[in-house]
């Protein structure tokens, strides 16, 4: 049997963990959710995105993945089976103590791949107290809001394409995970009630705006999509790695989109 070589901290001996550790100090910290998805994908749809995110960068730039979150606070959508929370506090005390683990073995730069909105702004707070070290470097990759800015001509159903689900959701996994994918199961649900004061933070319960967990057209999800999807938002991100904190590429190519 040939030995696997890989990316991920644990899937590695401690030894082979020491050999890798002096070619790199990036860590990819990748994180999501359990959380209802629709009728059409799984409940961990959020977390499987941000690890296979985390892995097409790590051999793109030979970063060692950390240990991934998988359940994050997911209050709103509770009333869905199968979904579980991990509360705010709880999550920030567990994410604080992995990345002191992690900076204590050496690693100063730190990039979170997060497929959850309310990650985000835990995962900044976390982010700002580690900086307080001046040899260290953070940064966030809000997935799901980050390929917003990467979908000109790729999207039909525009803002509704990339809500929960729906068309830019489902693209991706039929691209990543396409065993994962119900396809007989997927809908078109325009959100329940319309909005009149979006400019209002509010805390409505996710069953008030979808009765399948998918809000928009979910139908218009294609591989073709999700694929040129991932490969600019993965472009994009090796581009920051590279220019801005000065990774070095294994290998210079620029994925097709």
């Amino acid at each position: 049997m040939t030995f696997k070589k890989s990316n991920f901290l644990k899937e590695m001996s401690w030894t082979r963990f020491e050999g890798r550790k002096k070619d790199t100090d990036l860590v990819i910290i990748p994180s999501g959710a359990f959380e209802v998805y629709g009728y059409h994908l799984p409940l961990g749809t959020d977390t499987l995105v941000s690890v296979k995110i985390a892995e097409i960068l790590a051999e793109r730039v030979n970063a060692i993945i950390g240990p991934t979150l998988e359940v994050g606070d997911s209050t709103a959508l509770e009333e869905f089976p199968g979904t579980m929370v991990i509360k705010a506090e709880n999550f920030k005390q567990y994410l604080w103590d992995t990345v002191k683990s992690l900076e204590k073995w050496g690693f100063k730069k730190f990039l979170f791949i997060n497929s959850h909105a309310g990650n985000v702004p835990i995962i900044n707070q976390v982010a700002r107290d580690l900086q307080s070290n001046s040899e260290i470097q953070c940064a966030q990759i809000d997935y799901w809001r980050f390929i917003k800015n990467h979908d000109n001509g790729i999207i039909e159903s525009g803002e509704l394409a990339h809500t929960h689900a729906s068309e830019a959701g489902t693209s991706v996994m039929m691209y990543l995970y396409p065993e994962l994918c119900d396809l007989e199961k997927w809908v078109n649900e325009p959100p329940k009630t319309g909005d009149d004061y979006p400019d209002i933070i509010k805390y409505i319960p996710f069953s008030e705006k979808t009765d399948s967990g998918t809000i928009g057209d979910a139908t218009l999800g294609t591989k073709e999509k999700g694929e040129k999807l991932v490969n600019r938002s993965v472009n994009r991100i090796v581009e920051f790695l590279v220019e801005s904190w000065e990774i070095k590429e294994l290998e210079e190519k620029v994925l097709e989109v």
